[in-house]
């Protein structure tokens, strides 16, 4: 561990306190006391940068942990050619458990910042990676083991999973309100990318040295991504007292963290559960196609729309984006659903990246929105309440939407899990993915007037009609 301090000279930049005075004696290493994204002047002369470094190796390790959750999505296709025999609903099952176990790492992961430090717990989280990937390795030397073993295994993945939510709380605390829907944008989308990446590289890795490469692969670059974080990143001392249980159930309970993690089932858990589900579809659907040729480009393209998403939601309001992109989500189930209808592949893969486009808009846009929620609310609430200042109310918010963004994004994950089952009962009970595109259709419409009902609709307030819309969000 490091031992310089906030005083010495090199640190002195991160805060507006005489170089002279000491930390706090808890404090040492990494850590910043003094932390206003707010004031222009601190953000230009410190803060973008300090911010914009956290991000790059927050974006490391986040994607790693992507690429480590979907090992498993890559691994049955090719367990056959290990010696392991596993039927439809065993393969369902070995893809299914690292999406739920992850969703649900995703809620203490949320709080975990909070109370280590972000810089601390993304070099934890980082090294947790070598777990799924090591057991992944025994597996492919045992092709003998019994199947719960495979699934215990198989579970770990989703370690993965839950660092998502600790990097996206983290990011959350370094940048200004206003800007964080490209940063977040980012961040997000360096993670979903290593969906793509996962399975653009490991078909080629495992033709050319077997399928123990797949858990070889990702040690040494989780090596790298843990020194990276613990040489360069920082504890916010501002994010740093622990989340209660009361707190954790008021934040979970508000009407706006269960809104938005509905609107989040949507976008990410669609993502997520298409990216687990394409390979599987094209198979099914186009069994002439070699579904590994294009299974990457969904999440890729996907991925890619994030920061897109983000930038649109600055520009615009995160509201006008995510209404637009679950309009985009449902024309494309219904062309989806064409081309199976037609038995075009051109149709077919097409109207499924113009989803899996959406959805990456959405699902940047989305969080765009959370914090602007959790801070429209607290202005509203200082602005009727003299001892709570328009500052003390923004730090209530920030930390407020870092918690609400983990909680959501582990709804999110959950979604993913929902709409992988769905397509696995419409294929048993009708024979193919019909009904399950009809019903998601149908939901991005639900989305579209929940969205407007809650966010865009206007109300009188006093003397006049706005929206939350209105008010930035």
């Amino acid at each position: 561990m490091s031992t310089r301090r906030l005083e010495e000279p090199r640190m002195t930049a991160l805060t507006d306190e005489p170089a002279a005075r000491p930390a706090p004696a808890r404090r040492g290493g990494r850590w910043i006391e003094h932390w206003e994204p707010e004031d222009a002047e601190f953000w230009a002369r410190t803060g973008r940068r300090v911010a914009a470094r956290n991000l790059v190796f927050s974006i490391v390790t986040e994607h790693l942990g992507f690429c480590v959750w979907l090992l498993w999505s890559i691994a049955v296709l090719h367990m056959a050619g290990n010696g392991v025999s596993l039927s439809v609903g065993q393969v369902l099952w070995l893809t299914t458990l690292p999406n739920l176990v992850g969703a649900a790492l995703r809620i203490p992961y949320t709080f975990a910042p909070a109370r280590f430090g972000g810089r601390n717990w993304t070099v934890v989280s980082a090294l947790l990676l070598l777990i799924p990937c090591g057991l992944f390795v025994f597996a492919v030397a045992n092709p003998g083991l019994p199947f719960w073993a495979l699934l215990l295994i198989a579970a770990t993945t989703g370690l993965g999973g839950g660092n998502f939510a600790s990097s996206m709380s983290n990011i959350a605390h370094f940048y200004p309100a206003a800007r964080q829907g490209l940063p977040l944008g980012l961040n997000a989308a360096g993670g979903n990318v290593g969906v793509s990446v996962t399975q653009l590289t490991m078909p080629p890795l495992i033709a050319a040295f077997g399928l123990v490469a797949v858990g070889w692969v990702w040690m040494p670059l989780v090596l790298l991504a843990a020194a990276g974080a613990y040489l360069f990143m920082n504890n916010l001392a501002k994010a740093g007292r622990p989340y209660t249980l009361g707190e954790m159930g008021r934040i979970s309970g508000r009407p706006h963290t269960i809104v938005l993690s509905v609107l989040y089932i949507a976008t990410f858990g669609s993502f997520i559960g298409y990216s687990f589900s394409f390979g599987v579809l094209i198979a099914s659907e186009f069994p002439g196609v070699t579904a590994s040729h294009f299974i990457w480009l969904g999440a890729l393209v996907g991925s890619a729309a994030r920061p897109v998403g983000g930038w649109l939601a600055d520009r615009f309001g995160g509201t006008r984006v995510t209404l637009v992109s679950f309009l985009a989500m449902g024309l494309g189930a219904v062309a989806v659903w064409a081309g199976v209808g037609a038995g075009s592949w051109g149709v077919f893969l097409g109207a499924f990246l113009w989803v899996f486009a959406a959805t990456g808009i959405g699902n940047g846009s989305t969080y765009k929105m959370i914090p602007a929620v959790f801070r429209v609310r607290a202005l509203a609430r200082a602005a009727g309440d003299a001892a709570e200042g328009a500052a003390a109310a923004a730090d209530t918010a920030r930390r407020e939407a870092a918690a609400a963004i983990g909680l959501i994004s582990a709804v999110g994950a959950f979604g993913g899990v929902l709409v992988q089952q769905a397509f696995r009962v419409s294929v048993e009970r009708t024979g193919g993915i019909g009904p399950a595109l009809v019903a998601l259709a149908v939901f991005y419409g639900a989305c579209v007037v929940l969205t407007w009902a809650v966010y865009m609709r206007r109300v009188r307030i006093g003397d006049r009609r706005t929206s939350l819309a209105d008010a930035g969000v």
